[in-house]
């Protein structure tokens, strides 16, 4: 199934792959990896047991996207260890690793990169370029979905204040 007329790019009209996720069901599981001694894989099962944010952006080596990070990387820091927080996008785990140790981003990075499936279990894959779009989503400790926004013009910012208000009220 494919998702029509949600997001566009430089103005262009995009098709997302899949089935939007729907605020007050679970997530779907999934499995992506991140560099940490050697490649490590993370699932939602990881995640469960605390509130989690997932900001997921087509590529950190693009300015919106680093700026997208590096916004919830400072707004994310006063929560601690009370949430999880991932950045995921298709980058290469070790081109993930090298951006946060070069802008000294704390929140963990993962790559949808090998399989593919996060970005297609969850509705977030561009047919037409294969990279994720801008989303944010907020998980509670149960991992269903509390916060969805898919950006409707992927080189646009996220709505940043209602993606933490939300994550907030989890903790």
């Amino acid at each position: 199934m494919t998702q029509t007329g949600v997001i566009t790019f430089k103005g262009n009209p995009m098709t997302l792959a899949g089935e939007a996720l729907e605020v007050g069901k679970p997530a779907p599981n999934f499995t992506v990896h991140y560099a940490e001694g050697g490649i490590q894989a993370l699932t939602l099962e990881d995640l469960k047991g605390k509130p989690t944010i997932i900001s997921v952006v087509p590529s950190l080596d693009t300015p919106t996207c680093a700026v997208q990070t590096k916004t919830f990387n400072e707004q994310l820091a006063a929560l601690g260890d009370k949430i999880n927080a991932v950045t995921i996008s298709r980058d290469l785990p070790f081109a993930q690793a090298r951006f946060c140790g070069a802008e000294d981003i704390k929140m963990r990075t993962a790559s949808d990169y090998q399989t593919h499936q996060f970005g297609d279990a969850w509705g977030l894959t561009i047919e037409e370029l294969k990279l994720l779009t801008r989303a944010v989503f907020v998980l509670n400790a149960d991992g269903e979905v509390v916060h969805k926004e898919i950006v409707s013009e992927v080189t646009e910012e996220p709505d940043y204040a209602t993606a933490m208000a939300a994550l907030r009220m989890l903790v």
